[in-house]
């Protein structure tokens, strides 16, 4: 008996050095691909994206920056993250929601360059 199809959330972040089309680009598109590496993903399996970003990325939005890369059907949503005095700057955080019969346990979330830190009680 196979596991059954579930939908799960995987949560990830990145970071920017300058917010620049080509920075902002590159950071969300290698986040997705290495969240769809680790979690073995294909884009069907993808049901939706919420990215965040804080007040200072405003060169492109990173569901425009994905876009480059495909994801043409799968609905795609940028808001503003909270401005919480002291919270990380040039932060982009991403919520997938996917098809997988993987356990929550199995699930891995990525966090990369300056964002590594932000959630090490989630399993990488």
């Amino acid at each position: 008996m196979s596991a059954p199809l579930m939908v799960r959330g995987l949560r990830g972040a990145t970071t920017v050095d300058e917010d620049s089309v080509e920075q902002v680009t590159q950071r969300s598109q290698e986040l997705i691909l290495r969240l769809m590496e680790r979690n073995d993903l294909a884009e069907d399996d993808i049901v939706s994206v919420l990215f965040t970003a804080t007040a200072d990325v405003t060169s492109i939005f990173p569901a425009t920056a994905i876009r480059e890369i495909g994801f043409g059907a799968v609905p795609l949503l940028c808001a503003a993250e909270i401005a919480v005095p002291g919270a990380m700057p040039l932060c982009i955080r991403v919520l997938l929601h996917v098809h997988t019969t993987k356990s929550r346990d199995d699930i891995r979330h990525v966090y990369l360059h300056g964002a590594q830190g932000l959630r090490d009680d989630l399993p990488g």
